[in-house]
């Protein structure tokens, strides 16, 4: 695993972390002004909701994976409901990536706009992602592009793109309502037909998905001869070639799955 800031000074809004049969990457997303909604902050929903969705993946073995989203966004919910307002629509958000491995058979669940890559034996990766979030993010790009950062048109923008979360004809994030579970892409394949994993926020996800700079079996390739902080270092110094603000980078490689 390994993880990095957008920037020296600000905290990291992702989280990942594993238990013996399971890994959970949480990509965090807030605007400014959320502050106002949320004493907590993206970082604390982030951390919150991973932690407890590992806490259940260790425990429960019996229930499915959108069930066991759909408990943790419940509990992490609960923990802020009086004291924040959970239902504004600029509350703390957050991808959802997991995988589980369990009697010979790996599990995978996604939410939002994380990507999970399944490196098979045989045939090209299959890449997960859910297009919905990006394919309604294109059309305010230009417009947000073209206003200063930190403005009010700027914050306007923002406001009305998150006003498309987790409502028909919009795309799905975990947040505040656990039925958004429902609507995550899930998948199984035996362990056998599997050689590793991989688990990106799209901070991570753009060394292939906007720099262009590798494919998906070029990645799985250095992952597994130099390891995910090399992929990092590669994001990093295309943002700064291409004057790109930075994004939090997370990565989670996950190899002999065959041996759970």
């Amino acid at each position: 695993m390994t993880t990095a800031p957008a920037r020296r000074g600000r905290r990291n809004e992702d989280f990942t972390g594993a238990v013996p049969t399971a890994a959970v990457l949480v990509d965090g997303a807030g605007i400014p002004g959320a502050e106002a909604i949320c004493r907590h902050g993206v970082a604390w929903y982030a951390d919150r909701l991973g932690g407890t969705l590992l806490g259940l993946l260790a425990l429960v073995r019996d229930r499915s994976l959108p069930e066991l989203l759909a408990t943790a966004i419940e509990q992490v919910t609960d923990a802020h409901r009086d004291s924040c307002e959970v239902a504004d629509p600029i509350s703390p958000s957050a991808a959802v990536a997991v995988l589980r491995v369990s009697d010979g058979l790996v599990e995978h669940l996604l939410l939002g706009d994380a990507v999970l890559v399944l490196d098979r034996v045989q045939g090209a990766p299959l890449v997960v992602a859910d297009p919905r979030e990006v394919v309604i993010s294109r059309s305010y790009q230009s417009a947000i592009e073209a206003t200063a950062e930190g403005s009010d048109e700027h914050h306007r923008l923002l406001r009305e793109l998150r006003a498309n979360r987790n409502r028909p004809g919009g795309f799905w994030v975990a947040k505040d309502d656990p039925r958004a579970a429902d609507e995550a892409i899930t998948g199984s394949c035996p362990a056998a037909e599997l050689t590793s994993a991989v688990l990106l926020s799209n901070g991570a996800s753009r060394i292939v998905d906007r720099f262009r700079l590798a494919d998906w079996p070029e990645v799985l390739s250095v992952l597994g001869s130099t390891g995910p902080a090399e992929i990092i270092r590669r994001v990093r110094r295309a943002e700064a070639q291409q004057a790109v603000a930075a994004d939090d980078a997370t990565i989670t490689y996950c190899t002999d799955l065959g041996e759970f």
